[in-house]
């Protein structure tokens, strides 16, 4: 079946209430399960982020919300020593707000924002085409604590040191936002 049909029928069917049907269905039982690339194309294995605080952000890189990324910089640096991580995924689910490619987006974090933070490679966050990473992240069927359906560019969804999703921050809300910083810490 042709993809653009593959993804209109889909569409469809999510609209009118069925299940979404994924090209690609998450079948791993825990956070740490995951193999994944990052930015420049290295692997990457979740299992080495065991006992850590996790925050998963999908960003753009043309999005009203991308100065965020700053923010997320400075979450990082004030608290990467203390078992945080935050993971960085290039999504082009919202208005097409980044086109871009994997090496574009690299140099995009790195000059403009001096991203440190780990960024993956360019993947979907939510349809049929939808990372089973992203899948298991949004599904309480899934991570068995939530159901956090991404919403727009810089959802936050936060992982604590034993793989649970515990909460999820919505994309408009600043990481460095008091209640936001005192409930990691709280997990720290």
């Amino acid at each position: 079946m042709n993809f653009k049909y593959w993804i209109m029928i889909t569409s469809i069917l999510t609209f009118f209430g069925c299940k979404t049907v994924y090209k690609n269905p998450c079948t791993q039982k825990n956070i740490y399960e995951f193999e994944l690339k990052t930015i420049d194309g290295k692997p990457f294995h979740t299992s080495e982020l065991k006992g850590k605080v996790l925050i998963f952000v999908n960003v753009a890189s043309k999005c009203a919300f991308t100065p965020q990324y700053k923010e997320l910089e400075q979450f990082y640096q004030e608290f990467k020593n203390q078992d945080l991580v935050i993971l960085g995924f290039p999504a082009n689910n919202f208005l097409w707000q980044e086109p871009a490619t994997n090496t574009e987006i690299a140099q995009f974090c790195s000059t403009k924002y001096n991203v440190t933070f780990p960024v993956f490679e360019k993947i979907s966050v939510r349809g049929s085409d939808c990372h089973p990473l992203y899948q298991f992240l949004t599904q309480k069927k899934h991570n068995g604590s939530l159901d956090c359906p991404i919403k727009w560019n810089f959802q936050k969804i936060i992982v604590d040191k034993n793989g649970k999703v515990v909460k999820s921050i919505a994309p408009s809300e600043s990481i460095l936002h008091e209640n936001h910083k005192k409930f990691i810490k709280s997990l720290l």
